[in-house]
């Protein structure tokens, strides 16, 4: 039994008990390659979101109308990954064990390892889609196998080839692009999400961990992140492609990550990750 957190995201008011959806956050910025900051994200995405109104015009629905469980943010220790994934994947097999859906804010992108752990312990024919800017395939960065650059091929690890696929990608190292020639081992679509639907059918009722890196955005969009890469996707785009999959796929557990507040003095950045965690919420209480 979990108790709430004293400041919640907005419209998430149920108990853990009324609750289908459980939210939390994973404030770890330890392996980040550019510019820290995704440790702030979550606590202060709570406190902009009540910027929002809890009813959404593009579904037509109110996040209020759906019990969604806010747990707060692990405290997590900085420096070494391996204690801060341990201790994610204990919240997620927590929240797994009661029958409820795991939504995860970040954070650096590293803490989706933790949360795939435990669904795929529980659900071995697990799929992952995933959005980005960033193949994070890497075998390792700077000799280090538990990095934001990495989270894709250790999750690779654990599911094996054909079960991942990746949208709007347009950065990576020349060794990942090799390793993954011809899509061998993942499926990924370059710079937009051309070929979801085709990957939804092809997925059926099986289950999904759905993973959005909110760089996939164009940095015009959403300049705060650590890692901004020119060519993304539009907002409108991201949000009709999170529509899509949560509406089609089986969905068991999920994640936003790598908003860095403080790189964006204006808070556009903030309030841009907050509806997209909206209309998540929204799409999965539906």
């Amino acid at each position: 039994m979990l108790n709430r957190n004293i400041e919640t995201f907005l419209g998430c008011e149920a108990t853990f008990d009324e609750a289908s959806i459980v939210l939390f956050g994973a404030p770890f910025d330890s392996t980040t390659s550019y510019r820290p900051g995704t440790r702030f994200a979550s606590r202060t995405m709570r406190q902009e979101s009540y910027g929002l109104e809890t009813y959404s015009p593009y579904q037509g629905r109110d996040l209020s109308d759906y019990a969604v469980f806010d747990s707060g943010d692990l405290e997590l220790p900085f420096g070494n990954p391996v204690v801060p994934l341990r201790m994610i994947r204990e919240r997620t097999e927590t929240i797994l064990a009661k029958g409820k859906l795991p939504f995860l804010i970040g954070g650096e992108h590293l803490v989706t390892l933790g949360a795939v752990e435990a669904v795929f312990a529980k659900h071995p024919d697990l799929h992952i889609i995933h959005f980005d800017a960033h193949a994070d395939l890497r075998s390792d960065y700077l000799n280090n196998p538990l990095s934001h650059a990495c989270v894709i091929r250790r999750c690779w690890d654990l599911l094996g080839d054909g079960r991942i696929s990746q949208f709007g990608i347009r950065s990576g190292d020349q060794s990942e692009f090799d390793w993954n020639y011809g899509n061998q081992h993942v499926h990924t679509r370059l710079f937009d999400f051309e070929g979801l639907s085709q990957v939804l059918e092809s997925i059926g009722d099986r289950p999904v961990y759905f993973t959005v890196d909110l760089d996939v955005l164009d940095p015009s969009i959403f300049p705060g992140t650590g890692t901004p890469e020119a060519g993304g996707v539009s907002f409108t785009a991201l949000l009709e492609a999170i529509l899509l999959v949560i509406g089609q796929a089986n969905v068991v557990g999920c994640d936003v990550t790598e908003l860095a507040p403080t790189l964006d003095s204006s808070g556009v950045s903030t309030a841009v990750a907050c509806k997209v965690v909206r209309e998540m919420l929204i799409a999965l209480g539906a």
